[in-house]
């Protein structure tokens, strides 16, 4: 009897390639950010292991009535103080209890979840985020500047209260903002900013948030022929592939985002732009 052979895509290679861990991290700070968002910051008694920017954690809530654990992106990793962030939008049980914990409480996560970003070869490039969809983005421009570029955020919320942690992205690159309601920055959608009228022409676009932003933006991208990738805010339960909640159809096939993902090519997706 002869084995079929398995033909895996480069996204699942380098998902395989990445080692995952279950650990009980300990609280370092958990603080309040803007309207409705907790940062949580976490250590480890051992160096964290390796992850990437635009990966995710699945984080374990320890109450009864919240049985899957929460999907929540990587926010920003400190080697030197051996500490990983994570960005929380308080929506529902789950959520909140996150954002209850306490200094020195334990909390069981699975980490480095999905793949990150491929920011190679990249030289000026546009950071774009939506509300919470800023997460994963600082720990990407930190990326860059240990590089020597200066990466260009492009941030947009409801109002000036949902934009979050301006002052730690305006640490990293050039941050620009747009609300809804004209309160900070311009006002309306990030795509109608005159950054992406009359500025500089972006080698590549990284891009997380809602959904009808990010059509928004990868529309934009193909019609100026631009690379671009997005972060897709599916529902990630288990965060390894088998419960099959969080299918996207691609040029590949329907794959999971929590493993062939959560970043993808626009070119591999299937959006009607």
């Amino acid at each position: 009897m002869f084995c079929q052979p398995i033909l895996l895509s480069l996204h699942t290679i380098k998902y395989i390639a990445m080692k995952k861990y279950q650990l009980d991290l300990k609280v370092v700070d958990n603080v309040m950010v803007g309207k409705s968002a907790s940062l949580l910051t976490l250590t480890h008694s051992e160096p964290l292991p390796p992850m990437q920017a635009g990966q995710f954690a699945e984080l374990l809530v320890d109450k009864a009535q919240v049985l899957l654990r929460r999907p929540i992106s990587i926010h920003n990793v400190n080697r030197n103080n051996n500490t990983v962030e994570f960005l929380i939008q308080i929506v529902g049980t789950g959520t909140k209890e996150l954002a209850n914990l306490k200094k020195g409480d334990s909390l069981n996560v699975l980490l480095p979840l999905g793949n990150g970003f491929d920011f190679a070869g990249s030289v000026n490039p546009l950071l774009i985020g939506g509300g919470v969809g800023v997460a994963p983005l600082l720990y990407l421009g930190e990326e860059f500047k240990s590089k020597g570029i200066t990466p260009t955020f492009l941030f947009g919320g409801r109002s000036k209260e949902y934009l979050l942690r301006l002052e730690s992205f305006e640490a990293v690159g050039r941050v620009y903002a747009t609300t809804e309601d004209g309160s900070f920055g311009e006002k309306g959608y990030v795509t109608n900013h005159s950054l992406l009228i009359d500025g500089d022409k972006f080698d590549k676009i990284f891009a997380c948030g809602p959904t009808p932003m990010l059509k928004a933006v990868a529309a934009w991208a193909k019609e100026h022929e631009t690379a671009c990738e997005v972060s897709l805010e599916h529902k990630m339960a288990c965060g390894i592939g088998a419960c099959l909640c969080c299918v996207e159809d691609t040029k590949d096939g329907h794959v999971c985002v929590c493993k062939e993902g959560p970043v993808f090519s626009i070119d591999k997706l299937l959006w009607k732009l």
